[in-house]
């Protein structure tokens, strides 16, 4: 039974890292490039929830969807006025920009006095519910949490497989230059990637604030949704869910079973055993070149 609580409780952890691992893949397939800035716009959406909750009054629900709303905008424009002007430039050139990005998001946050500087608790409605089930207990936040990845999940593969935007969406990713032949707006795809990225990892912030504490510096958990991304198989999004669940049960199993630390170096060493058994990933794809 205790080893089944841990499981739950790593379940719930895993589906944010694989949260936030949806936006870096999302973002890898669409332009090739690596935004190390999803934990920070992850810190930016729970913040904005807490605004519209705390400052202007709105209710719950009005609050979420307000806060996904305004993170989306936020990354369209992030990608259009930061990341497009020095897109084609060296790959690294790129991941330094969107850790500047990190660290001016943070930055700006604390310096809102009485409100980036503190640490808050967002208030739930269903905040210290708990159920029990055959000796099993659990709490609303992780069910919560479980419950909004498999709908966000369905939503995004219903999105890729049936919508045109979901199909432009992949065409771009598999050939830009080929899709923008093909008449679709490259371009204005990239900056609803991003968009889109921003949103899933606002969701993921307002997921993991009741859990945790909203404060400035929680978008460091963006460190662990990497390892998630890489285990899982970069290119793929289903890959990205499947290798957060699998760091967030090995985190909390390694917690309690293995002596204090290890659950902090658990995440890197699961990421090298995959690089040496599994390059590309448990679902990543096989990539040939004619030379």
């Amino acid at each position: 039974m205790q080893f089944l609580q841990l499981v739950i409780s790593g379940m719930a952890q895993g589906c944010i890292y694989g949260l936030i691992a949806l936006g870096f893949v999302l973002i890898y397939k669409a332009t090739e490039t690596v935004s190390f800035a999803q934990g920070d716009l992850m810190m930016l959406g729970a913040f904005c929830g807490l605004g519209a909750m705390s400052l202007l009054g709105f209710p719950f629900w009005l609050a979420v969807l307000s806060a996904i709303l305004a993170m989306a905008l936020f990354g369209v424009l992030l990608e259009r006025i930061v990341i497009r002007p020095i897109l084609g430039q060296p790959a690294f050139s790129i991941v330094m920009l969107t850790i500047g990005v990190g660290y001016v998001a943070r930055g700006l946050i604390t310096m809102i006095p009485n409100f980036g500087t503190e640490t808050h608790t967002l208030p739930v409605p269903y905040k210290d519910k708990i159920w029990s089930i055959a000796g099993l207990v659990i709490s609303a936040e992780q069910l919560v949490v479980i419950l909004v990845t498999v709908l966000l999940c369905g939503g995004l593969y219903g999105m890729f497989k049936y919508s045109k935007l979901g199909v432009a969406m992949q065409a771009s990713s598999q050939n830009q230059l080929a899709a923008y032949y093909m008449g679709i707006p490259v371009k204005r795809l990239n900056g609803l990637v991003w968009g889109l990225a921003a949103a899933v990892a606002a969701v993921a912030g307002l997921l993991l604030a009741p859990i945790t504490f909203v404060h400035a510096n929680m978008g460091f958990i963006g460190l662990k949704a990497f390892p998630a991304a890489v285990v899982g198989g970069f290119g793929s999004l289903p890959g990205a869910i499947a290798g957060g669940l699998i760091i967030g049960v090995v985190e909390s199993l390694s917690g309690f079973y293995l002596p204090e630390g290890f659950k902090d170096v658990a995440a890197y060493i699961v990421v090298l055993i995959m690089l040496m058994v599994k390059p590309n990933g448990l679902c990543g794809e096989k990539l040939r070149k004619k030379v």
